[in-house]
């Protein structure tokens, strides 16, 4: 007589849910075959293909591992932490920090068994990192909603504010006396924004460098450097310029 218990090489969520008789052993191990050809979460790969919900994924994890759920809805994006955790690690492992308690940072997660995932961000905040379970679709609206405002912010404000500035470099570009101008408008808007979102961001050094093809900026927090912009490489000299002490 066959055995019932899911292989060796299935995750501790996918033992859950087979388990639970929510998917049989044959459709767990080729969709988590699936996820890692695909490099997603096996919970995301779940509830895109619509073999299971997130509630029912939730229920499942949260009774197997003696774990709570966490309702997402509930929670004031306002007063997340920002910045800890390097946004591919999060798009990577579906792990969103929620908030942090000393050295302690709590994430939010769709598969609580994702301990890869917890260890790298561990390895890269220098913190302990506490799973809380929530439900998938919850969470990936909020990964979206967080990551993408934090792409746009900065390059929304140089999208609209400095349209009309030239960054050509030409020798067109400068003053007559061949001093910069470095009080355009502008210019001016997106610096305060830069020392603006440090000072929210708790970040203890600003970054600006300026490459040959691209001028990217980043913030130091809790020792770790963050890119936060990219702006155009012809700006670099009004950039460093209007930052002089």
């Amino acid at each position: 007589m066959a055995s019932t218990k899911p292989k060796a090489n299935l995750s501790g969520l996918a033992r859950c849910i087979i388990q639970d008789n929510l998917i049989s052993e044959e459709n767990a191990s080729a969709a988590f075959e699936d996820a890692l050809s695909q490099s997603i979460p096996f919970a995301t790969y779940l509830v895109e293909n619509q073999l299971l919900t997130s509630l029912e994924i939730a229920v499942s994890a949260s009774r197997g591992f003696g774990v709570p759920i966490f309702d997402l809805d509930v929670v004031d994006t306002d007063l997340m932490p920002r910045d800890l955790v390097d946004e591919k690690l999060i798009r990577n492992h579906h792990a969103l920090p929620l908030f942090k308690r000393g050295n302690r940072l709590f994430l939010a997660v769709s598969d609580p068994t994702n301990h890869q995932g917890l260890d790298e961000i561990r390895f890269n905040t220098g913190l302990a990192s506490e799973a809380i379970l929530v439900e998938e679709n919850k969470l990936s609206k909020l990964i979206s909603l967080i990551l993408d405002a934090q792409d746009t912010s900065m390059d929304d404000l140089l999208d609209t504010d400095l349209d009309n500035l030239d960054i050509s470099g030409g020798e067109d570009s400068k003053p007559a006396d061949g001093e910069l101008d470095v009080d355009e408008a502008p210019v001016v808007r997106y610096v305060n924004k830069i020392l603006l979102d440090a000072i929210n961001a708790g970040a203890s050094d600003i970054h600006l460098e300026p490459y040959e093809r691209k001028y990217r900026i980043r913030y130091r927090i809790d020792g770790l450097l963050h890119e936060v912009a990219s702006p155009p490489a012809n700006l670099a000299n009004r950039l460093t310029s209007r930052l002089k002490v």
